[in-house]
């Protein structure tokens, strides 16, 4: 999304300025109204010259931020620290965003808006905390936050990916077996049932026509399956799609419970990370809203940000949603009445974080029985198909 730099005064009258990624200049100017900005000043900044060298492995993204919030900390100045990250950055891609970077802020653009011509690797929520500190003085102490919650973001997906490893490659290799089964064994009995010239089972039959299929028509199998791949991802690009599909990952069995953790432990890490980093509520669930990585999460905080910008609290709306869990909203309400919601939503992600661990081991150990009976009940099946010719015609032989 473009960045705009904006001057104007806040309620007290004193004169600010800044950078704000937003998809539009009226959406950017309609955030700085609700922040209490008066707007005397608003475009998108120019972006010649500015070139997008791709996106940025989460695990070197938390590297950099930590020693860049060490570097701060020690009271290095800005352009140096960049110059030092830059040049041990391994991952040239990345060092030639660190170099674009330091050159901005040489050529007088705040950090935040250097980070914010390189969306792919900075996202929302990384360049509004780096703004939100720059503008309190406090960039050390948000950087070190940021780190936090990037290597919190990795453990927790690493979890979720290590979970679908197993099931993953045990669904592989079921299909690698059945194709080679189905391609090189079943064509011999095929052939050998076919001097008999008796009536054949219908599971032999069937069996028998798959294996035909597989081998005469797997061009157009293949096609097939790539299509249906193609179109199912234009699909999902599409706000019905993606709204459609990720509603019905989160109804899937055992999976789903999963996948509705992760969405509310990353939704209270990434606000309360936000908050108690001095970003504005409204904006802050903006932001969380577009990196929950769920549009049905991502519909629920919209919803709940539009009450509270209406004047209500965040704890009615977000239960109204039927998303979140009602702990969840408990809490947030707890937080809300207390003063202590960044406190108190960092408390929950602690504890769903903790759920997913739990339910990933679950899954893990209910995954291995299921896809073992799976595997097994298809090649018996199989197995049991090809030979049942053979059995009845040892009951023939056997009564003659």
């Amino acid at each position: 999304m473009p960045a705009y730099a904006w001057k104007g005064k806040n309620r007290m009258g004193e004169a600010q300025e800044g950078v704000l990624v937003s998809e539009s200049r009226d959406a950017a100017a309609a955030t700085l109204k609700r922040n209490g900005i008066e707007v005397t000043s608003i475009g998108a900044m120019a972006a010649k010259g500015t070139k997008s060298f791709g996106s940025v492995k989460a695990k070197d993204l938390a590297i950099f931020t930590r020693q860049f919030s060490v570097m701060i900390d020690a009271g290095l100045p800005l352009v140096q620290c960049l110059e030092i990250l830059g040049a041990q950055q391994q991952d040239k891609g990345f060092q030639k965003i660190i170099e674009a970077v330091r050159e901005d802020v040489e050529k007088g653009l705040t950090l935040q808006a250097a980070l914010s011509k390189h969306p792919k690797a900075f996202n929302d929520l990384y360049v509004n905390m780096v703004g939100a500190g720059e503008s309190g003085g406090i960039l050390d102490v948000i950087l070190q936050r940021l780190s936090t919650y990037i290597e919190k973001a990795v453990k927790l997906t690493a979890k979720v990916k290590g979970a679908m490893t197993y099931p993953v490659a045990v669904i592989t290799i079921a299909i690698a077996v059945v194709v080679i089964i189905m391609v090189k064994v079943i064509p011999v009995f095929s052939a050998m049932y076919d001097g008999l010239g008796s009536k054949l089972p219908f599971p032999t039959l069937m069996c028998m026509a798959l294996s035909s299929a597989l081998i005469n028509y797997s061009w157009i199998i293949i096609i097939a399956v790539v299509l249906i791949v193609i179109g199912l991802r234009q699909y999902y690009r599409t706000p019905a799609g993606r709204l459609l599909i990720d509603g019905f990952m989160l109804k899937i069995p055992i999976i789903g419970d999963v996948l509705r953790k992760v969405a509310v432990a990353r939704f209270c890490r990434t606000l309360g990370t936000l908050i108690s980093s001095g970003v504005p509520i409204l904006e802050g669930m903006d932001i969380t809203a577009r990196t929950a990585g769920n549009m049905v999460i991502q519909n629920a905080i919209l919803k709940s940000k539009d009450a509270v910008e209406q004047g209500r609290n965040i704890a009615t709306p977000l239960a109204e949603t039927k998303v979140f869990p009602p702990m969840v909203v408990q809490m947030v309400g707890v937080g809300e009445a207390t003063g202590a919601l960044d406190a108190m939503l960092s408390k929950v992600a602690d504890f769903y974080e903790d759920e997913v661990d739990n339910a990933v081991a679950n899954l893990t150990s209910l995954m291995e029985p299921i896809m073992i009976a799976i595997l097994g009940g298809i090649i018996g099946f199989i197995v049991i198909a090809m030979y049942l010719p053979i059995f009845n015609l040892a009951n023939v032989f056997g009564k003659d």
